[in-house]
């Protein structure tokens, strides 16, 4: 099963977060609004800030803010300043390993790698704070007997 890190999932709703204005926030607002610890939150808010995606402000009414408008800030990005670049597996990123010699597959999923890669770089953070539609299945309300 392919699954982002808990950092990358916190990375990601903690740049969502910070996308929805342009104010200046403190690990701790973040924390207390995401319901997430705030070392957790501060230490996400720190290797942001070392990936040039959020810019840490000094001073009594210092934080973070986002270091580019949320239209210029891919997912992708969040995800490498997470957990380092995105490889599926050991050999589709850029080191090798004991089987590479006798791999069958290791273009392939150095391909599919590629593909994931583009995909998620194609996702800017303002996409990731759009509402999206609710579709709602009217037949399965009716077939409960719910009236339309």
């Amino acid at each position: 099963m392919l699954r982002l890190s808990k950092f990358a999932d916190y990375g990601c709703q903690v740049m969502a977060y910070m996308a929805r204005d342009k104010a200046v926030h403190s690990a701790t607002e973040v924390a207390a609004n995401l319901g997430m610890a705030a070392a957790t939150v501060s230490k996400i808010l720190k290797m942001l800030a070392r990936e040039n995606l959020v810019v840490s402000l000094l001073g009594a009414k210092g934080g973070y803010v986002l270091a580019r408008h949320p239209l210029e800030i891919s997912v992708a990005e969040i995800i490498n300043a997470m957990d380092g670049p995105i490889s599926i597996t050991e050999c589709s990123g850029t080191t090798s390993c004991e089987r590479e010699s006798f791999c069958s597959t290791r273009g392939n999923w150095q391909g599919i790698n590629h593909i994931i890669q583009d995909a998620l770089a194609k996702v800017t953070l303002a996409e990731m704070i759009a509402p999206k539609p609710q579709i709602v299945n009217m037949r399965a309300i009716r077939s409960r007997g719910v009236p339309a």
